[in-house]
């Protein structure tokens, strides 16, 4: 079982770390949300691979050569189960994002906080 990381502790991270995951390849944020709630806003950095497209083939991707892989969903429940199973290939430490992209109040990559008028019925939660 894979560790969870909040918002909190990820947001310290981003910023009191090295950086973003898009100027620190040391840390990859995976967002396995569906691409339209993706589009219309993620964590900064983040790349989005819903779980269909995680296959070996996405494994060669440049996020996975991170150091440390944390992976976001809509709620934090589906994350848990990608997490789970990426931790079994990559040599990457994995974590899964407590509450996911609800619970989210950092940065996103449209300029805004996630809870700045982010409806928490928007979107369904993955089916895995």
């Amino acid at each position: 079982m894979v560790d969870e990381i909040t918002p909190a502790e990820l947001r310290a991270q981003m910023t009191d770390g090295p950086g973003a995951p898009e100027t620190d390849p040391s840390l990859s944020v995976v967002d396995i949300r569906d691409p339209s709630s993706y589009a219309a806003g993620h964590i900064e950095g983040a790349v989005n691979v819903p779980p269909a497209r995680l296959s070996t083939d996405a494994l060669d991707a440049s996020w996975a050569d991170a150091e440390e892989v944390v992976v976001s969903c809509y709620i934090g429940k589906s994350s848990k189960q990608v997490a789970d199973a990426l931790d079994r290939h990559l040599d990457a430490d994995v974590a899964s994002l407590r509450g996911g992209f609800e619970a989210w109040d950092g940065p996103t990559d449209d300029g805004r906080s996630a809870a700045d008028g982010r409806d928490a019925s928007e979107g369904p939660e993955a089916p895995f």
